[in-house]
């Protein structure tokens, strides 16, 4: 039997994280891979043409570029360099006009103030109460559920008042976050579009904190992508593993978590090996893979798994990458030097569409999110031309046909035509992912679902990935949840993995294992019985 102290489930950027920082305690550290090749959903290549670079699935990383987890694990010294677009986000209104996002405070400042007086004043302001509380705001993110340390410095800083009046920010929607903040659409919109990186409509509960999160880290950090590409943050975590004795084994899907007296042992792989797990099983795929098909109901409460049918997985995906030979003529020329420009709707428009997503039907005008990657880096593609990808959310659905998919697409070109026109003349190589091609290629990414579950409120801290204790340990003990279905959720930042790998050396160093589980177990049954 093969065998290391950890076995880790999956070299997605969670799995990688989890490993590294297991291998830096000094544990043996063995990863198995189903694909070919590591990184998940945080990978790069050469889909639409010749020289022109495509980062597959995420691009551009502001929690990433800010997470203190992947700082410390200091990937420069591997490789990992960073780079920004000249403008962060500009929002593309359907009248043409722009609100711009730079890192510059002033600049930013100027774009929202055309959309009405006093708007740039109330963006410093927003950007100011940000300032105050964004370390300790992400210390709360990246930490284990309850982020006791963290939450009692915000406390400290904000005292009572002022910490109620966070509280009642993180959880307005957008659309009420913007209106309370600001005059006009243009500040509303820069929240807004942030917002709807996620599955929330700008209606709904706990909306506000993504919006407010993703444009405030902006403003702050930029929202900047790795030199070279995505690949280049899954390059450095497996230099990094490998330089510590960590290995990683590939084409090695796990089919099952090996269990004795309710304790992970080991895995069994699809060709019928077993790998012995001295010390603890850490998995970084989505929760429902992990109980249902890894472990199986036997070993679990059968309230968990009533529990799991509730489980709701996050929007469906349609992504399209373009080889373009020249850059894209935008109307406006705001947009020119953005990295991320969101385009074909104002407010209400987000409203409409999320309102399509939920009642299960096609967007008939599709809000874009649209990546210039050459010009956030110049090595994606020839000089003055541009590799450029788009991506829009869909409603979740067991499949989608071809017809479908084709029909979304021409969609989502006119929106850009709109804005751009003779685009489409430019484009001299594409590659379309429908949410089927998402999960073939990942099959973490469920029916196109970028970030392991949904992001609304129901299904966040304590109650991620079900009502529980909201941290990676699961009632089988030494097995951990160390993937985007766990607290914090998705985005590329590595909390899930760095979490779960914390839990495990605090398990694995208890004075009594015995007492440790005895704990642990204990508060499943209260919750689970």
């Amino acid at each position: 039997m093969d065998g290391a102290d950890a076995i880790v489930i999956g070299a997605g950027h969670n799995g990688l994280v989890a490993a590294n920082l297991l291998a830096d305690a000094g544990w043996d550290v063995e990863v198995l891979e189903a694909a070919p090749q590591p990184g998940g959903a945080v990978r790069s290549g050469y889909v639409t043409a010749p020289g022109y670079l495509s980062d597959l699935f995420s691009s551009f990383y502001p929690l990433g570029y800010a997470s203190p987890v992947l700082k410390g694990l200091g990937l420069g010294g591997y490789g990992l360099q960073w780079t920004h677009a000249p403008d962060v986000l500009t929002h593309l209104l359907p009248d043409g006009r722009a609100a711009t996002v730079n890192r510059d405070l002033e600049t930013t400042m100027a774009s929202m103030e055309q959309f009405a007086a006093g708007d740039g004043e109330r963006w410093k302001h927003a950007y100011d109460d940000w300032r105050g509380v964004s370390q300790q705001m992400l210390d709360t993110l990246f930490t284990p559920f309850p982020p006791v340390r963290s939450g009692l410095g915000l406390v400290r800083r904000l005292k009572v008042g002022g910490s109620l009046r966070l509280a009642r920010r993180l959880v307005l929607s957008v659309r009420e976050i913007g209106a309370e903040l600001f005059e006009g659409e243009g500040a509303m919109l820069a929240l807004a579009g942030c917002a709807l990186h996620t599955d929330l409509s700008p209606e709904e509960a706990g909306g506000g904190v993504y919006g407010w999160l993703l444009a405030m880290l902006g403003q702050e950090y930029g929202w900047p992508v790795p030199v070279g590409g995505a690949q280049k943050i899954t390059d450095a975590l497996v230099d990094r593993l490998t330089a510590r004795g960590g290995r990683i084994t590939y084409r090695a899907p796990v089919e099952r978590v090996l269990v004795a007296r309710s304790r992970a042992v080991g895995v069994r792989t699809a060709d019928g090996r077993d790998w012995r797990a001295r010390r603890a099983v850490l998995a970084d795929v989505p929760a429902p893979a992990l109980y249902l098909n890894l472990v199986g109901e036997r070993w679990l409460p059968p309230r968990l798994v009533e529990d799991l049918e509730f489980f709701r997985w996050d929007g469906a995906t349609v992504k399209v990458d373009w080889a373009v030979n020249g850059k894209i003529p935008w109307k406006n020329p705001a947009a020119a030097g953005a990295g991320t420009v969101h385009l074909g709707a104002d407010l209400n428009g987000l409203t409409r569409y999320s309102a399509q997503l939920a009642t299960n039907e096609m967007p008939a005008d599709p809000f874009l999110l649209l990546g210039q990657m050459t010009t956030a880096d110049p090595t994606h593609s020839p000089e003055g031309t541009e590799s450029v990808w788009s991506y829009t959310h869909l409603p979740h659905r067991a499949h989608w046909s071809a017809d479908d998919i084709a029909r979304h697409v021409e969609r989502m070109e006119a929106v850009l035509e709109q804005h751009a026109p003779g685009f489409g003349r430019l484009v001299v190589g594409r590659n379309v992912y429908s949410p089927a091609d998402m999960e073939r290629e990942n099959p973490s990414l469920v029916g196109g679902a970028l970030g392991g579950g949904t992001a609304a409120a129901y299904q966040q801290l304590f109650l991620r990935p079900v009502p529980g204790l909201g941290r990676p340990d699961t009632p089988v003990d030494r097995l951990f949840l160390a993937s985007a279905s766990a607290h914090p959720g998705g985005g590329v930042h590595g909390a899930p993995g760095a979490n779960a790998a914390r839990a495990a050396m605090v398990r694995d160093r208890a004075l009594s294992g015995d007492l440790y589980q005895a704990v642990i177990a204990a508060a499943h049954r209260s919750i689970y019985r």
